[in-house]
């Protein structure tokens, strides 16, 4: 649907500065109107022939425009910063709902220059992403996108406006990386929070103490190192911040 297109792109606030990441671009119904407002899009496709057809789409739709694409046919979940001509500053998307988060957090992780990103993805997961702490849908995604920067949801998206009609509901999500980082962005502390992330979430009805036993070597090590981290031991991983997560993983063993 156009006026939902024009709705994600003027959300996203890309413009003339702006090199834009689309991943999954298809048919290019987003990547038409990408390149309105954008100097380049990047479009990721890992289908073969739609990546072979974009170009050809763009030259027959926008022939103006044909030279601020470049389309790289990979796998969003295995690119990396060397795969990709230029320093993209924002991610629009549409994403593949069955891999939507994993790609959303690799992209944050391997392109340091993502100031921003807006995707589309399924309503559930939309609301789990920009979820608060204490909420029964806080999780993981939550906590690991709000390690990268502040998230909120932007919107919802109707099925009526996509062809074929879906089966589920979808959601606008803005992530916006943040401008003075409050820790470390660098790949070995990231996944030294993610580990931890991913310990305190595997049973979320266990106290952390209880939780992160396995990571810590015992439950009373655990108990040390949340009190360390000014946690409390018997609290639940779906009740603390990233921030929380961050003291954490920087206690010493």
């Amino acid at each position: 649907d156009a006026n939902t297109v024009r709705r994600i792109v003027a959300s996203a606030g890309v413009g003339g500065s702006d090199t834009v990441l689309e991943v999954g671009p298809g048919l290019g119904s987003l990547t038409l109107a990408l390149l309105d407002v954008a100097d380049a899009v990047i479009a990721v496709e890992i289908d073969p022939k739609l990546a072979g057809r974009l170009p050809q789409t763009v030259a027959e739709r926008a022939p103006s425009h044909a030279e601020q694409l470049t389309v790289v046919e990979f796998d969003a979940l295995r690119v990396t910063a060397s795969d990709i001509p230029g320093e993209p500053t924002a991610l629009v998307a549409n994403l593949p709902y069955n891999v939507a988060v994993p790609v959303l957090l690799h992209l944050f992780s391997e392109l340091p220059s993502l100031r921003t990103a807006m995707v589309m993805v399924q309503a559930e997961v939309a609301d789990r992403l920009a979820a608060d702490p204490g909420s029964k849908i806080y999780g993981i995604p939550s906590v690991k996108a709000n390690f990268f920067g502040t998230v909120k949801r932007a919107g919802s998206v109707g099925r009526s406006v996509f062809w074929p009609v879906p089966k589920v509901e979808s959601g606008l999500v803005r992530i916006d990386r943040y401008a003075d980082p409050p820790w470390s962005m660098d790949d070995a502390h990231r996944r030294k929070v993610f580990t931890v992330i991913d310990a305190a979430f595997a049973q979320r009805r266990k106290t952390l103490r209880a939780a992160l036993a396995g990571w810590a070597g015992s439950p009373v090590e655990a108990e040390r190192r949340l009190r360390e981290a000014d946690i409390d031991p018997s609290a639940r991983g779906e009740t603390i911040d990233a921030a929380a997560f961050v003291r954490l993983a920087g206690t010493r063993p």
